[in-house]
C-alpha cells in the first residue's frame, strides 16, 4: 500500500531528505547534497509517497502569486520528482498532486497555474495526460500572451539560465538522466507529444529543461485528469 504525506518543506527530516537525494541519484547524475538542499530550501510543500516506511517517490513544490492581464493568478512551481520504477505504472503521485492543489488552493477565486521545467520526455508527456490545454503543444502555437506570460515567469525565476528564443532551460549545474532513462523507447518514437518535446529540447540528454505552463482546473482537465482529481485518495499532511 502506498501513503502520500504533504509535508512543508522547511520540516522534512534530515533522515527523509537522505532517502530523498538517494532516491535522485538513482536517476539523475550530477546531483549532490548542496545543490539538493538549496531546491528543497526554495519551495514550500515535499509530497512524500511511502510503502511500509520506504520511500517510493517525491515531489517538491512552491506556490507563489503573480500578476497576469490585470489580476493575481498563483503559481505552483514544481521542483524535484522522482518516482521508483516499480511505480511509474502507479497513479498514487498524480494523485497526491492533484489533492495537494485541492488542499492548498482550495476555494480561492485566482486562477492556479503550473509552471514546470522538463527534461525527459515522461514528465512532458504527463501533461497530455493531465491538461486540455498546456504549452508548447504541437498541435498550435502558444497564443503571445501565454508566451509572454512563460517568458517572463521563466525570466524572473531562472533569469540568464534562460533562453526565451527556445523556451529552454540551462542550469548551471543541470540534473542529467542516467544513461538507461535518457534513451527514449523506440514504440515512444511515434508518439506526437514524445516527438515534439524531443524537436523543443535536443539537449534534453545533457540536462536542458523546457518551460511549460498549464492551467490547474476542473474545465482544463482531460477525462484522465478528472478521474485523477475526483478520485477518493488520502493524503496525510504532516505539519
Amino acid at each position: 500500500m502506498i501513503e502520500a504525506f504533504l509535508v512543508p518543506a522547511d520540516q522534512i527530516t534530515d533522515a527523509d531528505q537522505r532517502l530523498m537525494l538517494a532516491l535522485l541519484q538513482t536517476h539523475f547524475e550530477g546531483v549532490h547534497w548542496p545543490q539538493f538542499q538549496a531546491d528543497l530550501g526554495s519551495k514550500d510543500w515535499v509530497i512524500l509517497l511511502k510503502s511500509a516506511g520506504i520511500l517510493k517517490g517525491f515531489t517538491t513544490f512552491g506556490f507563489y502569486p503573480t500578476q497576469w492581464e490585470g489580476q493575481t493568478v498563483r503559481i505552483v512551481y514544481s521542483g524535484d520528482t522522482i518516482t521508483d520504477p516499480s511505480m511509474w505504472s502507479n497513479p498514487a503521485l498524480a494523485k497526491a498532486w492533484t489533492k495537494a492543489m485541492q488542499i492548498l488552493h482550495g476555494a480561492r477565486s485566482e486562477k492556479l497555474y503550473w509552471l514546470l521545467i522538463s527534461s525527459g520526455y515522461r514528465t512532458y508527456r504527463f501533461l497530455s495526460i493531465f491538461a486540455k490545454e498546456f504549452y508548447p503543444h504541437y498541435l498550435h502555437p502558444t497564443p503571445p500572451p501565454v508566451q509572454n506570460f512563460i517568458h517572463r515567469l521563466a525570466q524572473n525565476k531562472f533569469q540568464a539560465n534562460y533562453d526565451p528564443s527556445s523556451g529552454i532551460v540551462r542550469l548551471p549545474r543541470p540534473q542529467v538522466l542516467t544513461p538507461n532513462l535518457r534513451r527514449v523507447p523506440t514504440e515512444k518514437l511515434g508518439d506526437r507529444h514524445v516527438e515534439f518535446f524531443l524537436q523543443k529540447n535536443p539537449g534534453h540528454i545533457q540536462g536542458d529543461e523546457l518551460v511549460c505552463l498549464a492551467e490547474v482546473s476542473t474545465e482544463n482537465l482531460t477525462r484522465a485528469g478528472l478521474r485523477i482529481w475526483h478520485s477518493s485518495y488520502a493524503v496525510n499532511i504532516l505539519s
